[in-house]
C-alpha cells in the first residue's frame, strides 16, 4: 500500500530540484486539505529564499512536478497553494496488489537501536493507577518502532534498591520467608510494605536493625542478598501478571532494576573525575550542567555521590544511560516518564553529553505525559484518598465491560462474554489513556470510555467486528492476504473510505514524528467513521452487480486489516465480534 502523500512529496521534492542549487533540500510541505486531496505549501517558503514571487515559484513547480498517471486536477490558488485532487485511477493503484502486512515505512530513515525506559514500579509496592499511563503509552511506542523496523530494547527500570529495602527485609524476617512468600505471593504488596513502615516508625529497635541491614545489603552479605530477591521475585511475579492482563509486551527479561548499575557506579565516579566535571559541595561529588538554576539563582548539581559516600538515583540513571548508548549502541534513548521528572532528566541527558556518552547520533528523549485526574479534577484517587490500585481498576473494567457486552449480545455464550469483556474493558482503558495527548492530564470516565459511540475502544473495536460480521453473515471466506486488490471506485464515499485507507501510513509516520499515540488514535476513529459512511450509502451483498459486490468487499475486508493493524500497534485486542 503506498500513501498518495509520500508520492507526491517525491515528486514536487524533484522539482524544487530543478529550480537550481540555492533551491536544493528545500521542502514542499504537502499536506492533507479540504480544497482538494492535498495541498503543496512549500512555494512561500522557497520564493522567500529564492527572492522570487511565491506564486511564481507555484507555477514551476506545477510545470516541473511528474504528475502524470496520478493527479486529475492541479491549480495554484492564492499567493501559491498548490492545489490537487489525484486520479481514482491513481488511488486504486496505491491500494497495490498486496493486502498485508500494511506498513508505515519510515522514509530516508535507516532502523535504529532504541532503548525505551517505561513503567518502573518500585518492589514491594503495588501498581496503582499512576503506573497506567508510562507502561500504556511505552509499550505503543514500543509496538510502533518495531513495526517500522527499530530495534526496540525494552528496559523496565524497577525502583528495587536503596534505603527502604532495611525495614523491607526486617520485616520478611520477622514474618518468615514463607510467610512472607504467600504474602507477597497474592499480590498484596502495600500491606507488606505498610506494615513494614509502621514498625521502622514505632519501634526503635526495629528501625535500628533496617539501618543495618542496609548496610548489609550494599555490601553484598550473601544472606540478606537472598532475603532482598525474594523480595523482588515476588514483586517481579506480580507486576508480570499485571502487564499479561493489561496486554503489553513487557516480560520478566525486561526488569532492568536499579540494582542493575550498582557495580557500574564507582566507575562513573572515576570517569566523571577523569574528564574534570566532578565539583566537591558541601561533602558530596556533583557535575553543575549548564543553565540549570533554582528558585534564588544558584546553579543546580547533579548529585553524584552522596556525602556519606551513598549513591542516590541520579548516579544509578546516569549509568543506566552510558549502559544504553555505550554498551548497547542505542542510538536513541526514551524515557517514558511523568512530567515532573522533566528537570531532572534534562539535567541528566546534559550530564551525558558532557561525558561524552550522548553524542551524535544518539540522542535522549523525555516522552512527558501528564496525570489521570478525577470528575473533581483532582488526581484519581480512591473515596478515601488512596492510591488506585492497578489490578482493582483492571477488576472493575472487566466486570463493566461484562454487563454491557451481555446486555449487547445476549446470544453468545458465557464464556465469549467474558473473552470479548476482558477484550473491551481493557481496551477501553487503555485508549482512553491513548486517545489523548499525552502531554494533557485527562479525566478517567468510566461512562465515556466504555460507550461505544464515539473516540472509545469500544466503538472501534464494534467497527471492526462490524466489517467481519458482513463475511460471517454471508457465509463468505475473507481474502487471503496474497489475494489481488480489486477495487471500483463508483461513489464519493468509496473514494473517500480508499483515501483514508492510504493515510495509515502518514498516521504512523505522524507518531514516530512526535511519539504521541494519539494521532493513531484519531486516524482510526475517522476510518471508522469513514466506513460507516461507506456502509450506509453503499451497499455492500447487495451491490448492482457482481463485480462492485467484490470491489466493495475488498473495501471492507481492507478496512478491518486497517482496523486491527492499528489497534494492535495501541496494544488493543480487535475481537471479530462483540
Amino acid at each position: 500500500m503506498t500513501d498518495p502523500q509520500v508520492v507526491l512529496e517525491q515528486r514536487f521534492s524533484d522539482a524544487i530540484v530543478a529550480l537550481g542549487p540555492d533551491a536544493a533540500g528545500a521542502d514542499p510541505v504537502v499536506r492533507p486539505s479540504q480544497r482538494a486531496d492535498y495541498q503543496v505549501n512549500g512555494a512561500m517558503a522557497l520564493g522567500k529564499r529564492l527572492g522570487r514571487s511565491p506564486r511564481e515559484v507555484a507555477d514551476a513547480l506545477v510545470a516541473t512536478a511528474d504528475l502524470e498517471g496520478i493527479a486529475a486536477r492541479v491549480e495554484v490558488a492564492g499567493p501559491g497553494f498548490i492545489n490537487i485532487d489525484l486520479s481514482d485511477e491513481f488511488l486504486v493503484r496505491c491500494l497495490s496488489d498486496v493486502r498485508l502486512p500494511m506498513r508505515g515505512v519510515r522514509q530516508l530513515k535507516a532502523p535504529e537501536t532504541v532503548v525505551i525506559d517505561y513503567s518502573a514500579p518500585n518492589v514491594a509496592k503495588e501498581m496503582h493507577v499512576g503506573h497506567l499511563r508510562s507502561t500504556v503509552i511505552g509499550d505503543a511506542i514500543a509496538r510502533i518502532l518495531e513495526f517500522v523496523g527499530d530495534a526496540v530494547i525494552r528496559h523496565n527500570h524497577l525502583g528495587d534498591w536503596g534505603t527502604p529495602f532495611g525495614m523491607l527485609i526486617e520485616h520478611l524476617v520477622d514474618l518468615g520467608e514463607q510467610e512472607a512468600a504467600a504474602e507477597l505471593s497474592v499480590g498484596d504488596l502495600n500491606t507488606f510494605y505498610q506494615d513494614a513502615r509502621k514498625k521502622f516508625d514505632a519501634d526503635p529497635s526495629f528501625a535500628e536493625r533496617a539501618r543495618q541491614r542496609v548496610v548489609k545489603l550494599q555490601a553484598g552479605d550473601p544472606d540478606t542478598l537472598a532475603k532482598w530477591r525474594l523480595l523482588v521475585e515476588q514483586s517481579e511475579a506480580y507486576f508480570s501478571n499485571i502487564y499479561e492482563r493489561l496486554g503489553v509486551t513487557l516480560t520478566d527479561d525486561d526488569y532492568k532494576g536499579e540494582s542493575t548499575y550498582n557495580d557500574e557506579l564507582p566507575s562513573i565516579v572515576d570517569e566523571l573525575r577523569a574528564k574534570g566535571l566532578l565539583v566537591e559541595d558541601q561533602g558530596a561529588l556533583c557535575v553543575f550542567p549548564p543553565g540549570f538554576e533554582g528558585r534564588d539563582g544558584e546553579p543546580l548539581p547533579v548529585i553524584v555521590q552522596k556525602s556519606d559516600g551513598g549513591f542516590g538515583y541520579a548516579a544509578t540513571d546516569l549509568a543506566a544511560i552510558r549502559h544504553r548508548i555505550v554498551e548497547l549502541g542505542a542510538t536513541w534513548a526514551i524515557y517514558v516518564v511523568g512530567a515532573p521528572q522533566a528537570e531532572h532528566l534534562a539535567m541528566v541527558f546534559e550530564v551525558a553529553r558532557m561525558a561524552g556518552w550522548l553524542v551524535p547520533p544518539a540522542r535522549a528523549e523525555h516522552v512527558a505525559f501528564g496525570s489521570v485526574l478525577g470528575s473533581d479534577g483532582k488526581i484519581f484517587r480512591t473515596r478515601s484518598g488512596e492510591s488506585i490500585k492497578l489490578a482493582d481498576l483492571l477488576d472493575e473494567a472487566e466486570a463493566r465491560a461484562l454487563e454491557v457486552v451481555r446486555e449487547k449480545s445476549p446470544e453468545l455464550s458465557e464464556e465469549e462474554h467474558r473473552s470479548i469483556a476482558r477484550a473491551v474493558g481493557i481496551g477501553a482503558i487503555k485508549y482512553a489513556d491513548l486517545s489523548s495527548d499525552r502531554v494533557n492530564d485527562y479525566v478517567f470516565d468510566w461512562d465515556r470510555m466504555l460507550s461505544f459511540s464515539g473516540n472509545t475502544a469500544p466503538y472501534l473495536q464494534g467497527a471492526h467486528a462490524r466489517v467481519r460480521s458482513i463475511f460471517r453473515k454471508a457465509g463468505l471466506n475473507e481474502p487471503a492476504e496474497t489475494d489481488p486488490v480489486q477495487v471500483i471506485i463508483a461513489h464519493p464515499a468509496e473514494r473517500a473510505l480508499v483515501r483514508q485507507l492510504l493515510m495509515f501510513d502518514g498516521a504512523v509516520q505522524a507518531v514516530l514524528d512526535s511519539l504521541k499515540p494519539h494521532r493513531l488514535c484519531t486516524y482510526l476513529f475517522e476510518l471508522a467513521q469513514g466506513f460507516a459512511t461507506f456502509y450506509e450509502e453503499c451497499p455492500v451483498l447487495r451491490a448492482e452487480t457482481e463485480e462492485l459486490r467484490s470491489s466493495r468487499l475488498d473495501l471492507c475486508d481492507l478496512t478491518a486489516r486497517v482496523m486491527k493493524t492499528g489497534l494492535d500497534l495501541l496494544g488493543i485486542p480487535a475481537p471479530d465480534r462483540i
